[in-house]
């Protein structure tokens, strides 16, 4: 495929802030080509549906408590109407919301009003002695997460449940670990359809967390604070070597934080920043691979996490304040990984930044600093205790208060429908992943499979630790490819954080391991989909750009054996030791980018140099005097390589002239 396929030529003419213009209005469900073009009486019912359904689950999460199980179905089913209205069946589907569809959304009705006459028999039934209406209402439920789950996010996830389904039934003819005394179909399907599988911490987590935050991010959208996101990134960067590419860097990690998926954060804001890569002389597939992998990496990037750091506060009883403390370095470490890597392909190719005259004017972002205050406002109300619901609800308010300061900012009405209509929107497909991976979780849970994992990876530990810990990573990545961030967490903690945990590695440092590399596999191939995505919009070769995107983020699969190895990354220890932590591991992370990019002391590293800058950035994750030494020392030898190799290129070069000079 030819690097610049699609790309369109007069977008290289264009000013950097004219391709700026409407970025508040994207929306990441409308751009899916998937997804039906709602009209007329058919657009009017979806967003009153959708504006009910947000304002319902702010009422509910603030003023009203409910029943946990009926909060999660009344949240299953604002997602199950508003999808099957929103997503057909098959690609070629027309606009119109079939008969199947309203088929379809009828019976999730009248699950959700038999679960709310019978809670409290559910509650002892579901199970354990569930009867043939029950079991009825469970196998209707479970297809129609399958089926919702396949329409918004493929079929990657739903094969996985099925895989973990047909393993609750296989379980007595399986050998080994696998082997288990199986179950009924009645009782299974109950199980699964109850607080300990669909209705479970995920959907839990959903209800509460990533929807408050989805339509928290739909506010900053609309009220302008999104684009500000944009414009102060491209003020601040944009006019360095390779300026767009740093932006996608900072920008990425800004929306991504609140986007909850890597291939969507790559969508939204790849649209700007892969052109302008383009323009100033980055190749395509370099290009899709950078937004990829920031994007990825705004999955880690605090104080959200795309919302991993809730699901994991959930599951961990862990204080959400001391994940994100903890996940602080590891996430500015990451970062300065992947600007290391853009910059040095900046300075091989000799690229400029986009003209100042062509990018928002720095002033004019000073002036308008105020629109940060409902994020500083998030991070100052989560840090100092407030609820997790409190803090986001704050900072809703806080969008709409500062759009009032310019009339082009201003939200009105229709502005705050439109936002309300977008969090619903946007939480559909996140929403139904989290509901498809309680299935897995549910199995787990029954089957015990996790816990024989976890006896299966200490007996390899017995061995290697870091055997073990490697093992870990790569059942991580596998679990979580073809998957959103959080449905890949959720499963990879539930089948590897508990091993880990066996092994001795604190509760903390064990998911924030599996946490990390789940978030990875949207870069790694074969199944990167953040890659693919940006791959779509640059025109490039998927699968090529997926191998860039991992060797841009290749510092995301050191960086957790260094929080294993050096706990002062996670903050545990003096300031003194986390600031010698902090700083050798900076310069491994600066190794480790000019090893990969093959540029180091300002000219081309050769093999040997490349092999040494490895080996010296391999030695930060420990942390001790004696691997600080040795790097060291590694790091003078290749040095001393290329200074020498240079000079001698340099000889070599004025041998050849002379020559040329006395032949003439």
């Amino acid at each position: 495929m030819s690097e610049d396929k699609n790309i369109p030529e007069e977008i290289d003419e264009k000013p950097a802030k004219d391709l700026l213009q409407g970025v508040e209005d994207e929306e990441q469900i409308e751009s899916s080509s998937e997804a039906r073009r709602l009209t007329g009486g058919l657009k009017i019912t979806f967003t009153t549906i959708a504006v009910i359904g947000a304002l319902y689950h702010l009422y509910i999460l603030n003023f009203h408590p409910i029943d946990p199980w009926i909060f999660r179905s009344s949240h299953l089913l604002f997602g199950i109407v508003l999808g099957f209205m929103l997503f057909p069946g098959w690609k070629k589907a027309s606009n119109r919301v079939s008969i199947i569809d309203w088929i379809l959304i009828v019976a999730s009705i009248g699950i959700f009003i038999y679960i709310v006459i019978n809670l409290q028999q559910l509650l002892f039934r579901f199970g354990v002695m569930p009867t043939t209406m029950d079991f009825v209402v469970a196998i209707v439920g479970i297809l129609l997460v399958l089926e919702l789950t396949r329409r918004t996010s493929g079929w990657t996830l739903p094969i996985l449940a099925g895989i973990f389904i047909l393993y609750a039934f296989a379980g007595p003819y399986l050998p080994s670990i696998l082997n288990h005394g199986g179950y009924s179909v009645e009782r299974f399907s109950t199980y699964i359809y109850g607080l300990d599988g669909i209705f479970g911490v995920t959907l839990d987590v959903s209800s509460k967390y990533i929807l408050l935050f989805i339509i928290f991010g739909s506010f900053l959208q609309m009220s302008g604070v999104g684009r500000y996101f944009i414009d102060f990134s491209f003020a601040l960067a944009g006019g360095m070597r390779g300026g767009p590419a740093k932006v996608s860097v900072i920008s990425s990690g800004l929306m991504g934080m609140m986007n909850g998926t890597s291939a969507g954060n790559a969508v939204a804001t790849g649209s700007l920043t892969i052109p302008l890569m383009k323009r100033v002389g980055y190749n395509a597939r370099f290009a899709a691979a950078t937004e990829a992998t920031a994007s990825a990496g705004g999955q880690i990037m605090i104080p959200i996490m795309g919302a991993g750091a809730f699901l994991m506060a959930e599951i961990t009883g862990i204080r959400y304040s001391e994940i994100v403390i903890a996940a602080t370095i590891p996430a500015l470490l990451y970062f300065l990984s992947v600007y290391l890597m853009v910059d040095f392909e900046a300075v091989k190719k000799g690229m400029k930044g986009i003209a100042r005259k062509d990018l928002p004017s720095f002033k004019g972002i000073i002036k308008k600093s105020y629109l940060f205050l409902p994020i500083i406002l998030l991070i100052g109300m989560l840090l100092q205790g407030y609820s997790v619901i409190m803090s986001g609800t704050y900072s809703i308010i806080a969008c709409l208060i500062v759009s009032l300061f310019k009339a082009e900012t201003r939200m009105g009405i229709r502005k705050i429908i439109g936002a309300l209509e977008l969090g619903m929107k946007n939480t559909i497909q996140l929403l139904a992943v989290c509901a498809c991976a309680g299935i897995i979780v549910g199995v787990i849970s029954l089957t015990g499979i996790g816990l024989r994992f976890s006896s299966m990876l200490f007996s390899v530990a017995g061995s290697s630790e870091l055997l073990a810990l490697l093992f870990a990573m790569f059942i991580s990545i596998l679990l979580g490819m073809g998957m959103p961030t959080t449905a890949a967490y959720a499963v990879a903690a539930s089948v590897v954080a508990p091993g880990l945990i066996n092994l001795g590695i604190e509760p903390l440092f064990a998911h924030m391991f599996v946490f990390y590399f789940a978030v990875m596999s949207a870069i790694t191939p074969p199944v990167a989909l953040a890659a693919y995505a940006a791959a779509g919009i640059a025109g490039t070769d998927p699968m090529k750009t997926g191998v860039q995107a991992f060797r841009l983020g290749i510092a995301a699969f050191i960086v957790p054996f260094m929080f294993i190895y050096s706990p002062e990354i996670l903050m545990v220890g003096s300031a003194l030791e986390i600031t010698i932590a902090v700083f050798t591991a900076s310069i491994g992370i600066y190794l480790l980018a000019a090893a990969v990019q093959a540029w180091f002391v300002g000219r081309p590293a050769k093999s040997i140099t490349r092999i040494l800058l490895v080996a010296a950035a391999l030695c930060s994750i420990y942390s001790g005097i004696v691997t600080d030494l040795i790097a060291l020392v590694i790091i003078v030898v290749a040095v001393l390589i290329q200074i020498f190799l240079g000079k001698k290129v340099e000889t070599d070069l004025e041998l050849n002239d002379q020559s040329i000079k006395n032949i003439n």
